[in-house]
């Protein structure tokens, strides 16, 4: 079932006119409501306007994007980064840099519907995927693979030890990955997964991803080798497309210690959920992401009845099954915790 709110669904949401705290969503960080957060988000609203709609090959350009991008990929690892208007755009424009000729595009198990082009559908498992990419090698090695896959999954086959990997040729594939879920939450200082993946030595490595999950802004960004990042800077795509909002890239690069603060307080609050469940096992969890998923809908309609609302619905599409998934932020105190928690042990 749809709940139509009012306003952003922090901490809390009114449903029917009754509060209910809310664990769903996607603000790991809880800086959309941060009132420290939206300040600095303000001030550069009034600099820089609500928006620019301008090309960023424009003869007058606004210098926050290059320093916005160079700090992104110092905190990701990479050489260098390119910024989009969103997550979704980022994805679309790396699939579409590789969708010609030259190249065979391949996607691992529950890859983001953002990286495909035309009707492309994922591998159902690795097994598969391996002996599809070793077959096409030996009969077309002049073509180069390009995978696809998604570093949080929600389904363990990913992050964070990227088993299924060792057993593919990377060193003849490009490895193109959504760290959507990652960057800004999990790895060295909220840099996501690029250095874990940098150690499986890739014929060439790709990240993208939102900046809205772990940055609470609107945006996206594609991050590589400096070579790469030049390649695709001069494709009409980038030309073509309006960037993210500028105001959003200087808040970023102003509330690094805003980032750093609300992160240690997430990882608190996950360290005290697991700690109070009396049964973790219930959950599939990824170590170090502040998502628990389960598959048991009268444990999410039991937990609803008691004021707490999740992640509950059929994603990405009506046919697909039912996501239920516990999802923490460092907004939720550690009250709002322990209530969801007795809740549950009380249903288990």
């Amino acid at each position: 079932m749809a709940y139509y709110i009012d306003g952003f669904p922090g901490r809390k949401i009114k449903i029917h006119g009754k509060n209910h705290l809310y664990f769903g969503g996607t603000s790991y960080l809880g800086l959309q409501t941060d009132k420290n957060f939206q300040d600095l988000f303000i001030n550069n609203i009034r600099k820089y306007g609500t928006n620019y709609g301008a090309s960023r090959k424009s003869n007058v350009r606004i210098s926050v994007y290059g320093k916005a991008e160079t700090l992104l990929a110092n905190i990701v690892g990479s050489d260098a980064a390119l910024s989009m208007s969103s997550g979704y755009l980022a994805g679309q424009f790396i699939a579409q840099n590789f969708n010609k000729p030259g190249y065979k595009l391949f996607y691992a198990p529950n890859t983001h519907s953002a990286l495909y082009n035309n009707y492309n559908k994922p591998y159902p498992d690795f097994k598969t995927l391996n002996h599809a990419i070793t077959e096409h090698l030996d009969l077309k090695d002049d073509i180069v693979p390009v995978l696809f896959l998604d570093s949080i999954d929600f389904n363990g086959y990913n992050y964070p030890e990227f088993k299924e990997l060792s057993n593919l040729p990377l060193d003849k594939i490009i490895l193109i990955v959504d760290d959507s879920h990652g960057i800004g939450i999990i790895g060295e200082n909220g840099g996501g997964v690029f250095r874990t993946l940098q150690k499986f030595n890739a014929k060439e490595l790709i990240i993208c991803c939102s900046l809205g999950k772990g940055y609470g802004i609107q945006g996206g960004a594609v991050l590589g080798s400096s070579e790469r990042m030049k390649q695709l800077s001069g494709t009409a795509f980038f030309g073509g497309a309006s960037p993210a909002a500028p105001s959003g890239m200087a808040t970023f690069i102003e509330a690094q210690s805003i980032y750093a603060s609300k992160r240690s307080q997430l990882y608190r609050n996950m360290a005290y959920f697991e700690q109070s469940i009396d049964q973790i096992d219930f959950f599939h969890h990824l170590n170090g992401h502040p998502t628990y998923t389960f598959s048991s809908p009268e444990m999410a309609d039991y937990i609803e009845k008691r004021g707490f609302i999740l992640t509950n619905f059929k994603y990405p599409v009506e046919s697909s099954s039912v996501m239920s998934r516990v999802v923490l932020g460092s907004h939720h105190s550690l009250k709002d915790i322990e209530g969801l928690c007795k809740c549950i042990n009380a249903f288990l």
